[in-house]
């Protein structure tokens, strides 16, 4: 196999090979390092690389696997970790000046579970400036260009990840989400997000995002999502939001009838504008459900429209902590995050105290309305990528930070905590991908990843690669 082959491998057959003696993790870790080092500099989803640490951990995996015992769950994988996030000894500029060059002393605690795992870290990948905005851009890393069409967004915060995914850099790539920022980027980039129930994954340190922010997988493959998240998931004291269970054997019960299912679908929440070349992209698609026995029925729920000015307020609360850099860093700041900033600098708190009341209600709200549907499926984003030196389409509106604007199928369920997935569903008449977004009930991970399994067989999407250098 080439490096390329290699690269697209996911970390299921790179098990199989592995117990076979076909490929070594060593092997396999050279080949995609060399596949990174030869296509990256087109695509720009490595921030850095960490090629001293990687084969390392894979000559450990590769003695293990030579003993033939004790072999983890994903011994020997590659992996690659978002730069929002702490990584022992690696640096984690957090996509900004203010952080550039810090080096922690601690990591993240799904990394640390994601190396108890037996995974071999590549390397970080890029993020917009804390992760502020929906386009692949950042003052620290510059463009990461989407790898169907070079200097076109990839999404984010995690476009690095879905990027470094869509590229064959390997199986799993790391993401998180607090507005939308692994299905946006999957979405873009043609590779499956799944964002899991709040609280799923530990997140550390814990965003002042107030219980909206996840972590879970990018992957080219459902099964390689529920390794991902089997690995990373359970609870840990350092995030005291962290649910207080085990982590489900994901990968094996897969498997699952649509059949019989009570799906509702909706095309615009009640409120969101989506471009033609998706919604008809995404009409179709949820088509497959129908196929597969389930009833899919029209829906316009009454909690879609109170979203907008919520968002728009926390998420400029959200990064109002900021403000104390802005005398120092602003002129190396993101200018749009900067405007962010500067937008919250009059909000009273009692406003915010009255409005997160009601965004609590709007998350009750969703839940009510889950009780009637297995599914809800929507676009994942309302465009396809636009060129990444723009905050918004240049057809859409435009305002000096308002990137939700195009993204409104996303935040609703990281406020309410639903698990929630983007699966590639086919190509605009232009060739770029366009992501169906599955959302289950709250703590039915193990459904969204089912549902997302059906279709997945239903309609195959990982055999579509991007243009690139081979």
């Amino acid at each position: 196999m080439d490096d390329a082959e290699i690269g697209y491998l996911s970390a299921v057959d790179l098990a199989r090979l592995y117990r076979t003696k076909q490929l070594s993790p060593v092997e396999v870790t050279q080949a995609v390092l060399a596949r990174i080092e030869r296509v990256d500099p087109a695509i720009n989803a490595m921030i850095r690389l960490t090629p001293d640490h990687a084969l390392a951990a894979a000559r450990r995996s590769e003695q293990v696997l030579m003993a033939g015992e004790g072999a983890a769950l994903l011994e020997g994988i590659p992996v690659t970790i978002k730069d929002l996030h702490p990584t022992k000894g690696v640096q984690t500029d957090h996509g900004s000046p203010i952080f550039q060059g810090t080096i922690p002393d601690v990591d993240a605690p799904f990394v640390t579970r994601l190396h108890a795992a037996g995974t071999v870290m590549l390397g970080k990948t890029t993020t917009p400036e804390f992760g502020w905005k929906g386009v692949s851009q950042s003052p620290v890393s510059g463009i990461t260009h989407n790898p169907w069409r070079h200097g076109y967004n990839a999404g984010a915060s995690s476009a690095g990840a879905a990027a470094a995914a869509a590229a064959g850099f390997g199986p799993l790539h790391q993401g998180g989400d607090g507005a939308g920022s692994i299905r946006m980027p999957a979405h873009f980039c043609g590779v499956y997000g799944f964002k899991p129930t709040y609280g799923r994954i530990p997140s550390w340190p814990m965003s002042n995002n107030d219980y909206a922010t996840h972590v879970g997988p990018l992957t080219r493959s459902v099964a390689d999502a529920a390794l991902m998240t089997q690995a990373m998931a359970g609870p840990h004291p350092w995030d005291y939001s962290s649910l207080p269970t085990p982590p489900e054997d994901y990968a094996s019960r897969l498997g699952a009838s649509m059949k019989g299912k009570r799906i509702a679908w909706s095309a615009d929440l009640g409120h969101a504008r989506v471009d033609p070349e998706v919604a008809d992209v995404v009409a179709a698609a949820k088509d497959a459900f129908t196929d597969m026995g389930a009833t899919v029925v029209p829906v316009t729920p009454d909690w879609g429209p109170l979203g907008p000015t919520m968002s728009r307020f926390f998420w400029a609360a959200t990064f109002s902590g900021r403000l104390q850099y802005l005398e120092e860093f602003g002129d190396r700041m993101d200018p749009g995050l900067v405007a962010l900033i500067r937008s919250a600098a009059d909000f009273k708190v009692c406003d915010f105290m009255n409005l997160r009341s009601r965004r609590f209600e709007y998350g009750a709200a969703i839940h009510s309305f889950f009780e009637d549907w297995d599914y809800l499926l929507t676009p994942a984003v309302s465009v396809a990528a636009f060129p990444a030196d723009r905050l918004q389409p240049a057809h859409w509106p435009q305002h000096e930070w308002d990137w939700l604007m195009w993204a409104e199928f996303s935040y609703p369920f990281n406020w309410s905590g639903n698990p929630a997935a983007s699966v590639p569903a086919g190509f605009t008449p232009d060739g770029l991908p366009v992501g169906l977004q599955i959302v289950g009930r709250r703590f039915d991970d193990l459904g969204v990843l089912q549902a997302s399994a059906a279709f997945e067989e239903a309609r195959p999407w990982a055999q579509h690669r991007p243009p690139l250098p081979v």
